[in-house]
């Protein structure tokens, strides 16, 4: 069943609609939330509730892509969930991209820009970056995919990896103050 036909499905508030995106993006979500995770009930859960989350949320929203939408709403609770957990310890598994990724994007701003113009300024910087390197950039810091299976992933060294990531990283902090983000 394609995205639109399930986007329908939950406007009629049919439950056929949960059964129709666990078919489809289960395995995805699953991913997703365990690669920030470690416990597979924690994942679980984490899937359980963006499923819930969606829900409620359509309507009245009316997503342009399904897919990318569950993504991110899995991804966030993953997050909040790995916060919750790890409140006194670190879990180095995740907590260590996004330390990465919090030099070159501010991830708690007082800017009066918002979080969607951050997003979006970053889409348009990944549109512009080398098809490579923009897809080890999200792999690492969407789908949180340690360095060592981008490498495998890519038939590429470790190195080359942290390399790119470097890189991409350094270009989005400069593309960002031009957008008008700033870090001090």
């Amino acid at each position: 069943m394609d995205d639109s036909s399930i986007i329908e499905l939950f406007r009629r508030r049919d439950e056929k609609a949960i059964f129709e995106l666990k078919q489809k993006y289960d395995k995805l979500c699953f991913y997703v939330a365990g690669n920030i995770l470690s416990q597979h009930e924690d994942a679980e859960e984490c899937v359980s509730s963006a499923y819930y989350e969606l829900w409620n949320n359509i309507p009245p929203e009316s997503p342009n892509n399904l897919k990318t939408y569950l993504c991110r709403i899995v991804r966030n609770i993953a997050i909040n969930r790995l916060q919750y957990n790890s409140a006194e310890k670190r879990n180095p598994k995740f907590t260590v991209s996004l330390e990465e990724i919090a030099e070159c994007v501010p991830l708690d701003s007082d800017d009066k820009l918002s979080d969607e113009d951050l997003a979006d300024s970053i889409s348009r910087f990944l549109r512009t970056q080398d098809e490579k390197y923009r897809k080890v950039f999200v792999r690492r810091y969407w789908y949180g995919d340690p360095l060592a299976k981008i490498a495998e992933h890519y038939d590429m060294k470790e190195k080359t990896v942290a390399t790119y990531l470097f890189r991409t990283r350094k270009k989005l902090k400069i593309f960002l103050k031009k957008e008008g983000y700033d870090y001090e």
